[in-house]
């Protein structure tokens, strides 16, 4: 075991591998084997492992300009915001340094909005299985199995109901609420998709009752689904969204966004030491200008199609469950078989993948992963379950 590890505060369960470099779809260890990613820092690394366009951004951003403090304008990040509203149905961005960050913006600004709109409403209705980070409120508003009694007491104001069940939100909703607050798709739960007709209810209750919708697409936005954002794959506008993980292609940077109508914030509401700053906003600009490339988001499509299929004929040849997801966000069913120990054995064949549920399989690659490499994550998984369905 390796001394240094000592003074890491342990608050995750890590293998006793130290990674040193990465390219693409590949990571390598300090003994110089490598690894196929399919986690890619939990869909954080959407252009792969230092991609050049983010390395050159970061390189000449670092040289010229990092932290003049978020009380002056610069020039990525007005770029990046422009760009942004630019590319989708909103008119403010206040970005962040983490998806939690940003969903809690979202969990103020609503409560803004309501104190201004709604007479003080404050509560915001989530749902069971749900997960939209690690700050206090944050973790208040999901509905992760295990946080009931961590941390306690918890935020007040947030009411869980059953996803995709649209009468539960009707009975949830009193003259306190303000908003409702949902994932697109549900990651952390094992890659569950909101129906279409839910989030189109949703809109339609909303839009009835003068509540917010928040998207929450930490995880699904910026290319992982195979548009820019999943909501206008529902063809449904929030009024306030939240960007993380991809945004940044590996880069501290996440981002709120919202309508006009709900964008309520003065200053001093909101801020940040290093909320916009030149460098992680110049990243933020490189992965989506990369993104934006005409042909980049109908490869991802065609690239999640591919996957999935090759999943659907493992789970077919071992008899195991459903392929859920869209895009490069994909899950797999594993039945019987604990996926813990498929991620434990692939990691053995030098491939990483995710179990975010004790029957179920995540796969997070790089949207710009290849179909050899596709090919090489498939065989290396068939042989891994067949390894494990073994007498």
């Amino acid at each position: 075991m390796n001394p240094l590890y000592d003074a890491i505060m342990p608050v995750a369960v890590r293998p006793d591998i130290v990674f040193t470099s990465g390219s693409g779809s590949w990571l390598t260890d300090s003994h110089g084997r490598q690894y196929l990613d399919f986690v890619q820092g939990w869909a954080v690394n959407g252009l792969g492992h230092c991609h050049p366009a983010i390395v050159s951004a970061l390189q000449q951003q670092c040289a010229t300009l990092i932290n003049p403090s978020p009380a002056f304008y610069n020039q990525p990040m007005l770029e990046l915001a422009s760009l942004l509203t630019q590319n989708s149905p909103f008119d403010h961005v206040f970005f962040t340094n983490s998806g939690a960050e940003a969903n809690e913006g979202a969990i103020k600004l609503a409560r803004k909005w309501g104190a201004l709109q709604r007479e003080g409403a404050y509560k915001i209705i989530t749902f069971d299985n749900g997960f939209h980070g690690r700050t206090l409120a944050t973790m208040s508003a999901s509905g992760k199995a295990g946080w009931e009694q961590l941390f306690e007491p918890k935020v007040p104001g947030f009411i869980k109901v059953p996803f995709n069940d649209i009468e539960a939100v009707k009975q949830a909703i009193d003259s306190q609420t303000v908003a409702i607050m949902l994932e697109p798709v549900q990651g952390e739960a094992g890659v569950i998709p909101a129906a279409q007709s839910f989030v189109e209810q949703l809109r339609a209750l909303t839009h009835q009752h003068n509540l917010l919708l928040i998207f929450d697409e930490v995880q699904t936005g910026m290319g992982r689904l195979g548009s820019l954002l999943a909501c206008q794959q529902y063809g449904v506008e929030p009024d306030i969204l939240t960007l993380g993980k991809g945004i940044g292609g590996g880069v501290p940077l996440a981002a709120l966004l919202a309508k006009k109508t709900a964008s309520c914030f003065e200053p001093g509401d909101q801020g940040g030491t290093y909320n916009g700053n030149p460098l992680c906003c110049a990243a933020g600009l490189a992965v989506l200008k990369t993104v934006l490339e005409p042909g980049f988001l109908p490869q991802v499509i065609a690239s999640g199609d591919y996957l999935t299929n090759g999943l659907t004929t493992l789970s077919s040849r071992y008899g195991l469950g459903e392929v859920r997801g869209r895009g490069l966000l994909l899950a797999l069913n594993t039945a019987s078989i604990d996926a813990r120990q498929l991620v434990a054995a692939a990691l053995e064949q030098g491939l990483l993948i995710n179990a975010p549920r004790p029957e179920t399989l995540r796969f997070m690659p790089a949207l710009t992963v290849t179909r050899h490499e596709i090919d090489r994550m498939l065989a290396i998984l068939d042989q891994v379950i067949g390894s494990c369905t073994k007498p």
